[in-house]
């Protein structure tokens, strides 16, 4: 088993010993499991899922939408610390749609680099929380 620990700027989101987690890296997604091998990298925006038990089926997994941060990996204790992660059942899908459509007119309107950069940014956020509200929806039908 790992011990997952998820931290926040609010604080600690979870701490838990659990068998796999997946994580957004640059590279893509990684699979990490125990015995998994050092490792420091960047957290990108996107899905991080959390399986409990080796044989837990995809309606167990939990998921959180990540705007990016720091994965640490030493010695079965996997560290993830990123500004803000939003578990599945804290998203409003309707909330996430509008600050999405809005973020797009942002982009759209954008006269420089910095608000340009901005807009791309809050794109991407809502596109990870859409995502994982998808997600759940679709674990909530099975």
């Amino acid at each position: 088993m790992l011990r997952f620990e998820l931290v926040t700027l609010e604080g600690t989101k979870l701490t838990e010993e659990v068998y796999e987690v997946r994580l957004p890296t640059p590279d893509g997604e990684i699979g990490v499991f125990t015995n998994h091998a050092p490792l420091v990298s960047v957290a990108v925006p996107g899905v991080i899922i959390v399986k409990r038990a080796q044989n837990d089926p995809e309606s167990k997994w939990e998921y959180f939408a990540s705007n990016g941060g720091v994965i640490e990996i030493i010695e079965n204790i996997v560290r993830v610390l990123v500004d803000e992660a939003d578990r599945e059942d804290e998203i409003n899908i309707q909330e996430a749609e509008k600050a999405y459509e809005s973020a797009k007119t942002l982009r759209a309107e954008a006269k420089d680099q910095i608000t340009l950069d901005k807009a791309q940014s809050l794109i991407d956020r809502h596109a990870v929380r859409l995502q994982v509200a998808s997600l759940r929806r679709r674990k909530q039908r099975h």
